[in-house]
């Protein structure tokens, strides 16, 4: 398994156009087969740094999922709503894989 972690910088002055970016992956991502673990947008400390997180099984399952997104009407319109709207300023992608596993038990 391994897990992709998006870092944005947005535009702090268009944060709501951002989390409405989030709410429609977190519709599309799920249902083109990555496990969405969750977008975040800036609360304290930095406006402008925000992180989407997925995990997907492998590279190969993400090529396979990264052409179903693509084809998705929501992720198409996604896609183009931020294009228009300008509020990703920057994006990165880190893929990492667990290292800590398994976890040991609270006592």
């Amino acid at each position: 398994m391994l897990t992709c972690i998006i870092r944005y910088h947005i535009d702090p002055a268009r944060k709501e156009q951002f989390e409405r970016y989030c709410r429609n992956w977190g519709e599309a991502i799920p249902r083109c087969g990555a496990d969405l673990i969750g977008y975040f947008a800036p609360h304290e400390g930095s406006s402008t740094l925000a992180y989407g997180i997925y995990n997907i099984e492998s590279l190969a399952a993400y090529e396979a999922y990264r052409a179903r997104l693509a084809a998705d009407p929501l992720g198409r319109e996604n896609y183009e709503f931020a294009q228009k709207e300008r509020f990703l300023l920057r994006e990165d992608r880190t893929w990492l894989r667990l290292a800590s596993a398994p976890h040991g038990r609270a006592s």
